[in-house]
């Protein structure tokens, strides 16, 4: 009996595994997709063999056009038959309920669902859910959406979205509880969301968004951990809709205990040379008995892979393991030989606006590569930081051997284009600022950003183009165009000068960063009878063509707010073609440096020098001067030499600050964050001019800051004393802004 069973079972397996030579090939229940059509695309060929694998890759292939809502293959004697069922034809897609043309046409770009395409019903309920993340997306965040279907012979269809989209919730307040260590108004400013106010009106950020609050839960982590609080918690957010559409959000946070690195060890594999590593050992110890960051341990990793790039380590993989102890932490990188996989294939998926080549550019892995996971993930890295898509996630799959990886990249789109505006009024006067940018312009992954400025004497507009990653080659690119028109009654003159310029920057060494530029403007200076005779002999038009470059070494521990570090940077302005030509340099030096958690103290240095060329005097518009942020305690452009009432400038200028920042001075329910200053500065150097006093007098002052965030918005006092000027200077001992944007 039992040799009877497996003598059967032989026989079934035998017939299952039997391939049919195929000679004819039917298709039946097909109306729009030809026969021939159906062939190609289930790979089936005349006069070759075929058994039951080969009708399952039929059927996988034929399935993954999105033709067809049921397929039936069979094989009968030396005929391929297949019946399919295809799903129908979408005529057109439409949204109602959208008064906007250009959100319309994004919209529904979005969509899986088009006209011309299938109607797959699964993918109808997708579209549903994904029009109203979209509106939620935007502040409409009890948005109603029906989908309509008419249909109509031939298998065709209609798909109409009914859109409700409601009322836009507004937040009203934004509340952080909890063991936050941190003052309020520090946290306002690290996240995304602002309350609403009248003001306010053209910003976005203002209204209930569920992406915008878990990039504020994001943004608060990092932000605590680049601090040392290794183990923050971002417990919970809550946004309580009331009946007006107003919201509360609240942020729950337990910040525990701040962290210092104890130790830093390296576990090297015994298959690698130890030799090739110990040069990382300094850079190691050199974070040691400082607070915990996750960027300072970036940075010993990014130290890291360049050696394992310069030695050719191809499949050389590290990870990091982190122990608390008491109130350290140690860490341990692990350095081992991965798995000798390569990449067989990279899909981009979810890309309806972007380009398939801008989200390429931006791995740093590809196709045939070793399948490095840490380079997947530091891929996926530089594409959240493009702010051009809601999420990027990524998918690993087996290829078409064991040692071959397929790898989807799925990005989500989201809106790129910004509206902002902001104005202020203090002692200086009022300005007002419009700013409209788009992140990803045609969806090249291009920056473009238009500008206004106006205050009392000052009127400044422009267009700024930047491509982030030109070509390919990794290294941004700039354009722009800038008018700028200086009124001045009191002095008898005005000038309005136009410029444009093309200019790149990249990262040349670790931390190093080069920006070469070309510039051409065209500076127009007409006056009346008040002005000066020096101003007199200045009017005219003047053109000026020039090569500018830029190197700069930054080893700060972050760019907002830094506490540890310092940023050295150099720039030359050459001239090329030019009516008056001359040669400008400065240099910038910016030290920072913590205290505990009371005191951050900053360093910071400045100095700019111009000189004519061939005996030739420096334009008016191109002389130099100190902001009130160099030199406080003395009105803005009225210090330094002067040509009779004219304010006018110097070949030189100098400047340097001392500053300490008490950010918990003062109980949290003030709002207000003190700091103390000392500035020192000078202004000097008339070359057009031997008679004027070049004014080569220190400056300096001391006093106290204070930033207070008020309910019409940020306010700023300074409170200053002179200690030294010149005879001709013009001080202040108080000075307020109030500035906003909205």
């Amino acid at each position: 009996m039992p040799k009877f069973i497996f003598l059967i079972f032989f026989i079934l397996i035998t017939f299952n595994l039997k391939a049919e030579i195929i000679k004819n090939f039917i298709v039946e229940g097909n109306e729009r997709i030809s026969a021939e059509t159906i062939k190609v695309y289930s790979g089936i060929e005349l006069n070759k063999s075929y058994d039951q694998d080969s009708i399952n890759n039929a059927l996988k292939e034929l399935y993954s056009t999105n033709f067809f809502e049921d397929i039936q293959i069979s094989i009968e004697g030396d005929t391929f038959k297949i019946y399919v069922k295809e799903y129908p034809l979408i005529n057109s897609v439409e949204l109602e309920g959208e008064k906007s043309n250009t959100v319309k046409k994004s919209v529904l770009e979005r969509l899986s669902l088009k006209s011309s395409g299938s109607f797959i019903e699964s993918s109808l309920n997708e579209d549903v859910n994904l029009l109203k993340k979209i509106y939620a997306s935007i502040g409409f965040n009890f948005a109603q959406v029906e989908a309509k279907i008419e249909k109509f012979s031939n298998n065709r269809i209609n798909l109409i979205y009914v859109l409700d989209k409601g009322k836009k919730t507004d937040i009203k307040k934004i509340n952080f509880i909890g063991d936050k260590k941190l003052k309020e108004r520090r946290l306002r400013d690290i996240i995304v969301s602002e309350e609403a106010k009248f003001w306010k009106f053209l910003s976005k950020n203002t209204f209930l968004n569920s992406n915008t609050i878990n990039l504020d839960k994001r943004l608060l982590e990092n932000y605590y951990k680049s601090l040392g609080y290794y183990d923050v918690q971002i417990l919970s957010n809550s946004a309580e809709v009331s009946n007006q559409n107003f919201t509360t959000l609240t942020y729950t946070i337990n910040a525990g205990n701040r962290y210092k690195v104890s130790k830093i060890s390296l576990n090297l594999s015994d298959v690698l040379n130890k030799e090739l590593f110990t040069s990382l050992e300094k850079n190691y110890q050199s974070i040691v008995g400082k607070y915990y960051s996750p960027f300072k341990v970036k940075n010993l990793l990014d130290d890291l892979d360049e050696l394992i790039v310069d030695n050719d380590l191809q499949f050389v993989e590290h990870n990091v393991n982190e122990t608390i102890s008491n109130e350290n932490i140690e860490i341990a990188i692990n350095i081992f030989e991965g798995k000798k996989e390569l990449v067989e294939r990279i899909n981009i998926l979810g890309n309806t606006v972007t380009d398939e080549s801008v989200i390429r550019s931006e791995m740093l892995i590809d196709e045939g590569d070793p399948a490095n996971n840490l380079k997947l993930e530091k891929s996926v890295a530089k594409l959240k930081s493009r702010n051009i898509f809601g999420d990027v996630r990524t998918k690993v799959s087996d290829g078409s051997s064991k040692d071959q990886k397929i790898i989807d990249i799925i990005v989500e789109e989201k809106p790129t284009g910004e509206i902002s505006a902001g104005a202020g009024i203090g002692t200086n006067g009022g300005s007002f600022a419009f700013n409209i940018s788009e992140n990803n312009w045609l969806g090249k992954g291009i920056n473009i950003n238009t500008s206004l400025d106006v205050s009392a004497e000052t009127f400044t507009g422009g267009i700024n183009v930047n491509n982030p990653n030109y070509n390919f080659s990794g290294n941004s690119i700039n354009y722009f165009i800038e008018n700028t028109k200086n009124d001045k009654p009191d002095s008898g003159f005005e000038n309005n000068i136009i410029s444009t310029g093309i200019g790149t920057s990249f990262e040349q060494y670790k931390d190093v960063f080069l920006s070469p530029s070309l510039s051409l403007s065209y500076d127009d200076l007409k006056v009346d009878s008040t002005a000066s005779n020096s101003l007199k002999k200045q009017k005219g038009t003047f053109t000026d063509f020039s090569f500018n470059y830029g190197i700069s070494y930054d080893n700060r521990d972050r760019v907002y707010k830094p506490t540890e570090g310092y940023l050295s940077s150099f720039s030359q302005s050459l001239p090329i073609i030019a009516d008056a030509s001359a040669i400008r340099n400065t240099y910038q030096l910016s030290l920072y440096n913590s205290f505990g958690q009371d005191f951050i103290g900053s360093f910071k240095f400045y100095t700019s020098a111009i000189n004519g060329l061939s005996n030739e005097d420096v334009r008016l518009s191109k002389r130099t001067f100190l902001s009130t942020n160099r030199l406080r305690g003395f009105e803005s452009g009225k210090v330094g030499p002067k040509d009779g009432l004219d304010y006018v400038g110097g070949n030189y200028a100098l400047a340097t600050n001392f500053e300490l920042n008490l950010p918990n001075l003062l109980p949290e329910s003030t709002k207000t964050d003190v700091g103390l200053f000392l500035d020192l500065g000078n202004v000097w150097g008339v070359d057009y001019d031997k008679t004027i006093d070049d004014s080569s007098k220190l400056r300096s002052s001391a006093g106290i800051t204070t930033n207070w965030l008020s309910p019409v918005g940020p306010m700023s006092f300074i409170f200053s004393q002179n200690i030294s000027k010149a005879s001709t200077d013009v001080t202040e001992s108080f000075n307020f802004r109030l500035g906003t944007t909205f």
